[in-house]
């Protein structure tokens, strides 16, 4: 079977945004658009396409990333008999949700895409989720287009939104359009490039016409074309030149210089519509084919680099399918239909049905790395919950497998004759955990898998025994996200569960520097044990994590048990000395020791290192950290009071407040997860339901101390 389109004929998009910003409408437009669909879903109806699960149509929410294909040829080769002689281009989309609850679908999915629209709330403008999707995106340097959605809403505002993505993104935005009219009057755009302007002649917006610039709006569209080419000239040398000279700077050129620009991450397209009237949607179609890059020419000529797991020596795949193998699972799915379900985002070389590959991963506990090999069952085309079954995947393609049983998010899967590991993907570490028992001695039996299964879906969601009590725990990133899973392992796998109330993830730290012996010695009958280390620990900054570092000089311990020290250590982490919460932003140092010729092992080191480690964190003042919450309320000005007192009486602290259109004040704070709960309850009764909360993990912070001393009892006297 042969490629159906070349490679540079190829998008690997995403749609991300804040959430009510219009990214799943946005979606099922495109797929109309493009011939993908017929009829257009819509999520107020519960039927959009996208929005397969049953939670996401009931709560007209989405919460899982969907995969789909669609095919485009660039609406502006359209002849006058509506004749279409371009090339066509195929769009492979990920719609991802827009809750910060379910962040880590938009981190997986950035990681593997090339492009990404993203799409901004013509009332709301940049809201706290957007500016995590745009810091997101900025990490895995991914370009982007920017789509100003919902330009027929009351309060819609293009350019007050422009104003804010430059001001709060620090985006080099360059409008190639501006709207004609705006709410109830919106009808059309002035394209910049062109100079002309469209016009729609229905509501729906399916009927539309290019006429010349209104007479009222050419002043303004020639000083918006102007700032269009000042910014593609802060990058631009040749243009800035002709630019200051007064030259006249034509279209094509206009578009080469916006696409390396869009590409190199020097500019942002921007664009406006309504989707739900489906106003602008073609036109950004448009603009994701003609300045987004494909695959060959993201980053470093769309290569990626890795290392060998034998010898962890630097490799490169380029995309091409000539090239050996390579692809990144960035997401697992379990389907009641065909059972687990891998995607994957092949980089380069050509996956067939039923080859055997690797799989390839670094271990998070020991830090080496780790390879299997799997067989491949089926290849398929995704479209949202439905598929196509394919013989074989292409460098650059987006495609779901099943028969990968092993495999997680972030692993490699690429030829056994040529392993390489990729950089995998970091996650958010989870905030809030509750406790969960099963009603019936048959959903005990099913709880444990059926838990198994959704960790392995997603790495913010995690399973534990508390060893003291025997309860099950589950932790994940709110309490949207821990009320989605309970109600899924209801649905999906038939489990009736209770849960208890939320608790905090604390974790613990150290304060200063201290030196402590961790010394295990045993003698029974034949061999004795004897691990002896000398281990230094001291604070990192916040976010830091683990670091383990080898000082011994001298050979006072032999190398090969340098590992069982750190996995000893490693295994320590997961239970501080206060309250038994995992250790975190630390720094151990093995510094010396000794060993016996006989009666030393890697056991009797592993747990010298355990010993060693709990001494030093007594020595180094230990705290406890607590999650801290940014929050941000939108409220009508008469109710700031009310909210500013509320979020006081939570031990928060107000950060700054911000007037914004429409008689509403933007209140930013920084409030304890542990006062949050009940919080969204509590403000629509302060406000009578008009103060909009949007509240999104920020950082770790030591506890007061009267509070840590509370943690402690509790913990102790669980114990």
């Amino acid at each position: 079977m042969a490629r159906s389109h070349s490679l540079q004929f190829v998008r690997n998009i995403g749609i991300a945004a804040h959430i009510d910003a219009g990214k799943t409408t946005t979606t099922e437009r495109i797929l109309y658009y493009t011939g993908r669909s017929h009829k257009m879903g819509e999520v107020h109806d519960g039927n959009a396409t996208m929005d397969w699960m049953e939670q996401e149509q009931e709560r007209g929410i989405t919460i899982t990333s969907a995969a789909t294909s669609a095919f485009w040829r660039v609406s502006r080769f359209d002849d006058a008999e509506g004749k279409n002689d371009s090339q066509q281009y195929k769009v492979n989309i990920i719609d991802t949700p827009g809750h910060v609850d379910f962040t880590v679908e938009v981190e997986r999915s950035l990681r593997v895409l090339d492009g990404c629209v993203s799409v901004f709330c013509a009332v709301g403008g940049v809201q706290p989720q957007s500016e995590t999707v745009w810091r997101q995106a900025t990490k895995y340097n991914v370009p982007r287009v920017i789509y100003v959605n919902k330009m027929d809403r009351l309060g819609a505002d293009f350019f007050s939104v422009i104003s804010r993505v430059k001001e709060r993104l620090g985006a080099n935005v360059a409008p190639i359009q501006i709207p004609i009219g705006a709410e109830s009057a919106y009808s059309g755009y002035v394209d910049l490039i062109t100079m002309k302007a469209t016009i729609y002649k229905s509501d729906d917006g399916k009927i539309s016409e290019t006429v010349e610039i209104p007479e009222d709006m050419r002043a303004q569209a020639a000083e918006w074309r102007e700032k269009m080419i000042e910014a593609i000239a802060d990058f631009d040398d040749s243009i800035m030149e002709r630019f200051l000279e007064g030259e006249e700077i034509g279209e094509d050129e206009i578009r080469a210089a916006l696409r390396a620009g869009t590409i190199a991450l020097k500019v942002f397209p921007a664009l406006s519509g309504s989707s739900f009237k489906n106003k602008g949607v073609q036109a950004m179609i448009d603009a994701v084919v003609e300045f987004l890059p494909s695959p060959l020419e993201k980053g470093d000529a769309g290569k990626v680099g890795g290392v060998d797991p034998r010898t962890e020596e630097a490799l490169v795949r380029r995309p091409d399918d000539k090239e050996p193998f390579t692809a990144l699972a960035f997401k697992i799915m379990s389907d009641k239909y065909v059972g687990r379900l891998t995607f994957l985002r092949v980089y380069s070389g050509v996956l067939k049905k039923g080859s055997q590959v690797l799989v390839a991963y670094r271990d998070p506990q020991t830090n080496d790395f780790r390879t299997r090999s799997e067989r491949v069952g089926r290849i398929l085309e995704m479209h949202a919950n439905d598929r196509k079954d394919i013989d074989e995947a292409f460098a650059g393609e987006i495609v779901g497998v099943i028969g990968l049983n092993d495999v997680n998010t972030g692993h490699t899967v690429c030829d056994p004759d040529h392993p390489i590991a990729l950089e995998s993907i970091k996650f958010p570490e989870p905030v809030i955990q509750i406790a969960i028992e099963p009603k019936s001695k048959a959903d005990q039996e099913k709880l444990g898998s059926s838990l198994q299964r959704l960790a392995q879906e997603d790495p913010t969601f995690r399973v534990f025994t508390d060893p003291e009590s025997g309860q099950t725990i589950i932790s994940g990133m709110g309490e949207l996200h821990l009320e989605i899973i309970v109600d899924r392992l209801n649905r999906e796998f038939g489990v009736q569960a209770n849960q208890g109330k939320p608790q905090v993830a604390y974790r613990e730290t150290v304060r200063t520097t201290a030196k402590a012996e961790g010394r295990f010695v045993r003698q029974t009958g034949g061999s004795g044990q004897y691990g002896h280390c000398w281990l230094e620990v001291e604070p990192l900054p916040a976010g830091s994590g683990f670091i383990f570092e080898n000082k011994v000089v001298g050979g006072s311990i032999p190398k090969e048990y340098i590992p069982a020290i750190e996995k000893g250590v490693r295994e320590a982490l997961n239970s501080g000395i206060l309250a038994g919460y995992p250790v975190v932003d630390i720094k151990i140092k093995v510094i010396e020791g000794s060993y016996h010729e006989v009666d030393s092992n890697e056991n009797a080191f592993k747990q010298a290192a355990i010993i060693g480690f709990k001494e030093c964190m007594k020595k180094a003042n230990p705290v406890i950290k607590e999650p801290i919450m940014h929050v941000e309320v939108t409220t009508p000005e008469q109710n700031v009071g009310d909210v500013v007192g509320d979020i006081n009486s939570r031990r928060g602290r107000i950060e700054g407040m911000e007037q914004s259109f429409g008689g509403v004040t933007i209140v930013n704070a920084h409030v304890p997860l542990s006062e949050m709960f009940g919080y969204v309850t509590t403000l629509r009764s302060l406000s009578q339901g008009r103060a909009v909360p949007n509240v999104t993990p920020s950082h770790y912070e030591e506890v007061p101390g009267n509070i840590a001393t509370e943690i402690v009892a509790k913990a102790q006297g669980g114990r």
